[in-house]
């Protein structure tokens, strides 16, 4: 890539494929911390599930915190979204997958809920006979 390419969007802002000298080994380490802090967070989460050492009623707060850690990590180690200036385009497209994601939960969560106090009763519609 000529010298007129970094001037347009920077040195760390390249598609896969588009640098000029390919340096596979801190990817590769980038990959394997991935991998190895995804198992460890996944091997913590059966543990805690599946263990009387952890308090009870603390088992599905401690299990929605570790989900949330794993989805950083993927989205750190393996979609490669920081918050670096040269990723504002994956920051902002990822916000607003998160903002549809909320709406399309939101609005399904209060349509079920009217729904359900709209329902007419059973004996409502068909009387039972003696």
């Amino acid at each position: 890539m000529s010298e007129q390419g970094y001037e347009l969007h920077g040195p760390h802002d390249l598609a896969p494929g588009e640098e000029e000298e390919v340096n596979v080994g801190p990817r590769l380490l980038g990959y394997v911390t991935g991998l190895g802090l995804a198992i460890l967070l996944t091997a913590t989460s059966f543990f805690v599930a599946g263990t009387n050492l952890v308090w009870e009623p603390s088992i599905p707060i401690a299990l929605v915190v570790l989900a949330i850690a794993q989805m950083g990590v993927h989205l750190v180690f393996f979609l490669h979204i920081t918050t670096g200036p040269d990723n504002t385009n994956n920051v902002m497209a990822l916000a607003f997958g998160l903002v549809i994601v909320f709406l399309v939960v939101a609005g399904s969560i209060w349509i079920m809920h009217h729904m359900d106090q709209n329902m007419m009763l059973t004996p409502q519609i068909m009387p039972m006979q003696p």
